[in-house]
């Protein structure tokens, strides 16, 4: 059990480092003005991210993530391991405090501490993964899921702001959902029985299709709003589904303090998404302050991650060509 604890802590840090990494490959690799939330899906914007090193870097880190998230979902129910994930936005804005001083606000500093005690809350109370055993229906059922949210997510790239960021959020959140039951149900990890069982092209499926509508979200929408409905529906459908179908359950006499964890983590994460909008401004200054850098050096500078106050140009370093001193 501490080991898919601290391996569900870990995937979250991964998961939060590398949505930071996509946010700024997106921006430099979108034809768009970030001003323009119109114009569909980009099929080429797949293949041009491909030319981002920092996209690169961050599908690396995404697959170490998924990995640890693989030895959560071994020994702990869904609904913990969903709400440990969604707690990255958390461990983002901790690092950004502690980097470059960073102030949060009081109301992001209370978010903070509410996903530590939710995710702390449902450490000590969840039990261990349900035993119950799925057939051949349930996982091609995962299969016409992610079909399905294909077809919804093609439509909702259609519509105008402010709906359009919200819907593409929604339809990359329930993709990981999808995402995260299959890989619960996977039935062995050995080629022969990856190749055999549906629930591993439910995963591929569901890898590709989410990150596809989540890019387009963030290409040219708020990526606040974005990883907002991602958390929201991430984290309550997998959950709802593990109880009812996998058998997943908490310790004897638990389960209020683990749904009010589950519940007070889900929710402070959607929370700190949102507040971390109100003080841009004042980050864009001081990342400024700091480091005289190109336009679009960093996520501050490309508009995007208003929720993350840090600049990766303090973690890569990009030489100075201007002359500045």
């Amino acid at each position: 059990m501490l080991v898919s604890l601290i391996a569900a802590i870990v995937a979250a840090v991964l998961y939060g480092v590398a949505a930071v990494m996509q946010a700024i490959a997106v921006r430099a690799a979108s034809n768009k003005p970030a001003e323009d939330a119109s114009g569909g899906v980009d099929p080429g914007l797949v293949v041009r991210l491909l030319g981002q090193w920092r996209f690169v870097v961050s599908m690396c880190l995404d697959m170490l993530g998924f990995v640890a998230q693989l030895i959560a979902l071994h020994r702990l129910p869904l609904f913990a391991v969903q709400a440990f994930v969604a707690s990255n936005l958390a461990v983002t804005a901790v690092v950004a405090s502690w980097l470059i001083g960073v102030k949060l606000s009081w109301r992001e500093w209370a978010a903070v501490f509410g996903v530590v005690a939710g995710v702390g809350l449902l450490g000590a109370s969840a039990g261990a993964e349900g035993a119950a055993e799925v057939g051949a229906v349930f996982k091609l059922a995962l299969i016409v899921a992610i079909a399905g949210l294909a077809v919804i997510g093609l439509a909702a790239a259609k519509l105008n702001e402010p709906y359009r960021t919200t819907a593409l959020g929604l339809v990359a959140g329930f993709g990981y959902g999808v995402l995260s039951i299959a890989a619960r149900v996977l039935t062995g990890f050995t080629p022969l029985e990856l190749a055999r069982d549906p629930a591993a092209y439910a995963v591929a499926a569901a890898g590709i299709i989410s990150f596809m509508f989540y890019a387009t979200a963030l290409e040219s929408g708020s990526v606040t709003v974005a990883t907002a409905a991602v958390v929201l529906a991430e984290t309550i459908p997998p959950a709802v589904i593990g109880v009812i179908f996998l058998g997943d359950q908490t310790r004897p006499g638990l389960s209020v303090v683990a749904w009010g964890g589950f519940f007070i983590a889900v929710a402070s994460a959607v929370m700190l998404a949102r507040f971390g909008e109100a003080h841009h401004t004042e980050d864009v200054a001081m990342a400024d302050a700091v480091a005289r850098r190109q336009a679009n050096a960093g996520p501050a500078a490309a508009g995007l991650l208003s929720w993350w106050p840090v600049d990766l140009q303090f973690f890569l370093a990009v030489p100075d060509t201007t002359g500045a001193s």
